[in-house]
């Protein structure tokens, strides 16, 4: 009989603090000073476009935000390329806009995005931050949302190194509470798919797995797992 996999050890919400900057510091104290700058300010500090290719950490940092910003007791709305274009009416209530995978809009939708950014311009308070994959100029939307998605402060985002993608597994094992032999992480970095996301869905999949049997995190237990996914 096996045992069944309850909600325990899910993962972190995203956060500043359990993200892995590698060399993206810069962006990460940037999104920092975001959230803590509430109320008006220089509008370069409080418009933000981040950039890079998938697994540098784009949808994470958004997510951190707007877990930080919540906490802060403000409002936020994450919007994507799923939401329709009423979606991005301007709400003078609203403390920060985040929108993620701007490349990813359709025309109606950058459009209505060009036009929530004129109105968060002119409302002096409210906070932004967008993602795409490439950097404005090189970003196919409506010349006019690409325009003023570079106006703000524009960082681009750099996947983390081996050694980076190592010391982040490690820290999500951390934050589980789980305890893994030494081989599975390597073992991990040479046989699955290399982005952070798919490496940390593998270790979830594996947590539940070996709850599931009362079985330790082991070499052999990972081994057997990806067996049976191939089955």
């Amino acid at each position: 009989m096996t045992q069944i996999a309850l909600d325990l050890g899910l993962p972190a919400a995203p956060s500043f603090g359990n993200f892995v900057p590698g060399r993206n510091a810069e962006a990460l104290a940037a999104l920092g000073a975001l959230v803590a700058n509430a109320g008006p300010t220089p509008p370069i500090s409080r418009f933000i476009y981040l950039w890079g290719p998938t697994g540098s950490g784009k949808s994470h940092l958004l997510s951190a935000v707007a877990n930080a910003v919540a906490a802060h007791g403000e409002r936020f709305r994450l919007l994507g390329p799923q939401d329709p274009p009423e979606a991005f009416r301007h709400d003078p209530t609203t403390d920060a806009w985040l929108l993620d995978d701007c490349g990813q809009f359709n025309h109606e939708c950058q459009l209505a995005a060009f036009h929530l950014f004129q109105a968060v311009q002119s409302d002096g308070a409210a906070r932004w931050v967008a993602t795409g994959p490439a950097a404005p100029a090189g970003l196919a939307v409506a010349p006019e949302l690409g325009t003023r998605l570079g106006w703000g402060l524009v960082l681009q985002l750099e996947p983390l190194s081996d050694a980076e993608k190592v010391e982040a597994l490690q820290r999500t094992l951390t934050e589980r509470g789980v305890v893994a032999s030494a081989e599975v992480v390597p073992w991990l970095m040479t046989h699955g798919p290399r982005d952070l996301g798919s490496l940390r869905a593998a270790i979830d999949a594996l947590d539940a797995y070996a709850l599931e049997r009362r079985r330790p995190i082991t070499l052999a237990l990972l081994r057997e797992l990806m067996q049976r996914r191939l089955l």
